[in-house]
C-alpha cells in the first residue's frame, strides 16, 4: 500500500498552475493541480485513458468539449480521454484538484512534475 495527502502535494505558485505526482503506477497516474486565482490549464485531450477529476477544494470552471461547467469542493467529474478539456479557476482562493488517469498514459510527459 502506498499513501499520499492531497494537501501536503497542493503547491501553489503565482506563476502558474502546479503538478505533483502521487502515483505512477502502469494502471493508473494520480496526481494533484493546484491553480492560484485566475489560473488555467488550456485545452487538451488524454488519448487512451479516461481522467477522473476530484475537486478538493476551490471552486472553477471546466470545459469539457466547449461546454463550461463550473465545480466547487466535492464535485468529482469523469472526462473520455477523447474529449477536449480545460480548467480555470475562477475563485477567490486556490483550486486544487486530485487526478486520475487510467490507464497511466505511455507518453512520459504526462508524468512529469510543475513546480
Amino acid at each position: 500500500m502506498e499513501r499520499v495527502n492531497v494537501s501536503e502535494k497542493s503547491v501553489l505558485s503565482a506563476e502558474r498552475f502546479t503538478k505533483q505526482i502521487c502515483f505512477n503506477h502502469p494502471q493508473v497516474l494520480v496526481f494533484v493541480l493546484t491553480f492560484s486565482p485566475g489560473q488555467a490549464l488550456p485545452p487538451h485531450r488524454h488519448p487512451g485513458s479516461a481522467v477522473v477529476l476530484h475537486v478538493s477544494s476551490g471552486t472553477g470552471v471546466f470545459v469539457v468539449d466547449g461546454n463550461e461547467s463550473p465545480v466547487a469542493a466535492g464535485d468529482v467529474l469523469l472526462v473520455a480521454g477523447e474529449e477536449e478539456l480545460a480548467v480555470r479557476n475562477t475563485g477567490e482562493a486556490p483550486l486544487v484538484l486530485l487526478v486520475s488517469l487510467s490507464p497511466n498514459p505511455t507518453n512520459p510527459a504526462y508524468s512529469k512534475e510543475i513546480k
